[in-house]
């Protein structure tokens, strides 16, 4: 990613080029004749749904995914208008009509939902459709029913019509697991069912982005969720896997600017409850970040940001608008200079991944915790 700097208190910069070279990535990985829905819900993972729509539109995906109604809402009224939109998270019965009205497509998860459906169609004069979720074992969304009663829904539901059929995998990069494998196994019984009844669904998905990249060839089906890869993370594998297949990059920095710049004496105290004592004469830096801009708390006295293309240690507690790193290693900086938190400065990186070890959570949560007060702009 090209250098940048803004005029903000802290912002993330995201690159158009690198999420569009992270797409083409997972489209030769899913192979030719394969649909790559570009997964754009809790904005883009932070990174801003209508921005990163727009440059998978540019690249040709036909599809995108979102988990609510409203976030389908929202990319229609930004100008997304001949994608289809996938609706993962289902929809709440007030929400049947806007279905309709904006071209949404939804997950139905339960034989309810498709009378439901029906009957939406059916008043509305309209032909809906819709993609089945099977719980194949995560024990989440999706129906549990035989499939002889979901024929039997189909029969009665002929107003809204069965376009794909999917499920999602719990543990997909767990190669100490048998749990995917036995996920495939149910789902194929149940599509193999459905079409010895005469329903073909035009498409077929289980994978999302662990899935694609570690070739779980057997839930790749004519169509892939792709996620976590767009914006350049896979998860890391657990036990004997295959090599990775998708060639991703982070697509997103994150930066903010230095508010203070003072010297402290051995033995003061820093943060709320003094929990970082100076052993010794030092620098500090005090950030204009916190965690109601996303810096978890649990980093106190245990993260890290790049200062200066050095890593600097997070000093104290971190509080709702303001974070203090140790500069000894920096200590040309001044107020108004930036510093990395997430992202590639100097020879130090800093990604998701690390982080979220450090705060003990996983990379998505990392992303998608960054708040909106932080300033998005695009490169």
């Amino acid at each position: 990613m090209e250098l940048v700097s803004a005029p903000y208190r802290s912002y993330v910069l995201v690159s158009r080029e690198q999420i569009a070279r992270n797409y083409r990535s997972v489209k030769s990985v899913a192979g030719p004749g394969v649909e790559v829905a570009g997964v754009v819900k809790a904005d883009g993972y932070g990174q801003g749904a209508l921005e990163v729509s727009r440059v998978l539109l540019a690249e040709g995906a036909g599809w995108l995914a979102v988990s609510s109604v409203d976030e389908g809402v929202k990319l229609r009224c930004g100008g997304v208008r001949e994608a289809r939109i996938l609706v993962m998270g289902g929809y709440l019965p007030h929400e049947g009509a806007a279905l309709d009205e904006y071209g949404l497509t939804p997950a139905v998860h339960s034989l309810e939902q498709m009378r439901e459906l029906h009957e939406i169609a059916q008043q509305r004069g309209a032909s809906i459709r819709y993609h089945l979720k099977i719980d194949s074992g995560m024990g989440r969304l999706g129906t549990r029913a035989p499939a002889a009663e979901i024929v039997a829904a189909l029969e009665r539901t002929p107003h809204a019509r069965l376009e794909g059929l999917m499920t999602h995998f719990a543990s997909a990069a767990d190669y100490n697991s048998r749990q995917t494998e036995e996920q495939v196994a149910y789902f194929q019984s149940i599509a193999e069912a459905l079409r010895g009844a005469g329903f073909e669904p035009e498409l077929v998905h289980t994978s999302s982005t662990n899935a694609i990249g570690y070739g779980r060839a057997g839930g790749r089906h004519n169509m892939v969720r792709a996620g976590h890869a767009l914006y350049g993370y896979v998860s890391p594998a657990r036990g004997a896997a295959p090599r990775q297949l998708l060639d991703v990059a982070p697509a997103l920095t994150w930066k903010t600017k230095i508010l203070a710049v003072k010297d402290l004496p051995a033995g003061a105290l820093v943060g709320y409850g003094g929990t970082f004592r100076a052993s010794q004469a030092m620098r500090i830096g005090i950030l204009g970040v916190g965690y109601a801009d996303g810096m978890f708390h649990r980093l106190s006295n245990r993260g890290k940001v790049i200062a200066a293309g050095k890593i600097a240690p997070i000093l104290g507690a971190i509080s709702m608008d303001l974070t203090t790193i140790d500069l000894s290693s920096a200590p040309g900086l001044a107020p108004g200079d930036e510093v990395t938190l997430l992202g590639e400065e100097g020879g130090a990186r800093l990604d998701a991944q690390q982080i979220a070890r450090l705060a003990g959570t996983i990379s998505y949560n990392i992303l998608c915790s960054i708040s909106a007060r932080v300033r998005r702009v695009y490169v």
